[in-house]
């Protein structure tokens, strides 16, 4: 849980559920569980739960927190909140029941607006219509490469006031990616010490497939061995556009 987040398209992070498990690609190097691995060896309460070892590992295994349900009721200032960041809030181990319990403290809590985010789609496509969907929350899938752009397809019909791609990391081309339905668009590259370069062909032409589909595109950075090693800029500027519903807080 985090006031304030480092990611720059958030503003604030909230993990009813931890732990989670590969499923494709862009699981590969994930930073959560090497984060989760690490908070376990510090003693974090809320990563002592193990995973798989053949997809998950040490303090990773899926875990709700009924507990820290209410965290977005006490932050009274108004905040972007990415939900999830340590965790995949479809992942089939989490009950049905608990994902209402999310979407019920979302919707009472409207001063905030939450970004969703799984590569579980289509449990995503199979649960969007038992759910309440409030205005303030926002709904995403990862497309890594073309081998995940299938999760586009799920996403669309989901009646969520945005709905948005990250393609993060970026592993591969999107060419002929459909924006049709969808609201905003999120690129960066991996990093960390085993990262997969990313070429800029591959992000200049999703810029150009968001340019021309009038969809708000957003680079979050070049990766590298750290997230910062190679700077945010495309083409000589930053790409920093947003949803067009959004309006920072004053």
């Amino acid at each position: 849980m985090a006031d304030h987040s480092g990611i720059e398209w958030t503003e604030a992070t909230w993990n009813p559920t931890t732990g989670c498990d590969r499923i494709s690609d862009g699981c590969d190097h994930c930073y959560a569980l090497t984060l989760a691995r690490r908070l376990k060896a510090m003693g974090s309460a809320k990563y002592q739960n193990d995973g798989d070892p053949r997809t998950s590992g040490p303090g990773f295994g899926v875990t709700v927190h009924p507990d820290v349900l209410a965290v977005p009721r006490r932050w009274r200032e108004p905040r972007l909140i990415f939900v999830n960041s340590m965790s995949d809030l479809f992942h089939a181990r989490v009950p049905v029941a608990f994902i209402r319990a999310v979407f019920e403290v979302m919707a009472d809590t409207p001063q905030h607006t939450f970004q969703v985010l799984t590569k579980r789609s289509r449990r995503l496509a199979r649960l969007a219509g038992d759910l309440d969907w409030p205005s303030n929350v926002w709904m995403g899938v990862t497309v890594e490469n073309a081998a995940a752009a299938h999760r586009v397809d799920d996403l669309v019909p989901v009646p969520a006031a945005v709905r948005f791609l990250s393609c993060e990391p970026l592993l591969g081309p999107l060419p002929g990616l459909d924006l049709t339905g969808v609201h905003w668009v999120i690129a960066g590259g991996e990093s960390g010490p085993r990262h997969r370069p990313v070429e800029q062909a591959w992000v200049s032409g999703l810029r150009d497939t968001c340019l021309d589909a009038g969809t708000p595109f957003f680079f979050k950075q070049w990766g590298g061995s750290t997230p910062k090693a190679a700077g945010r800029l495309l083409e000589g500027r930053t790409w920093d556009e947003m949803p067009r519903i959004y309006s920072p807080a004053a």
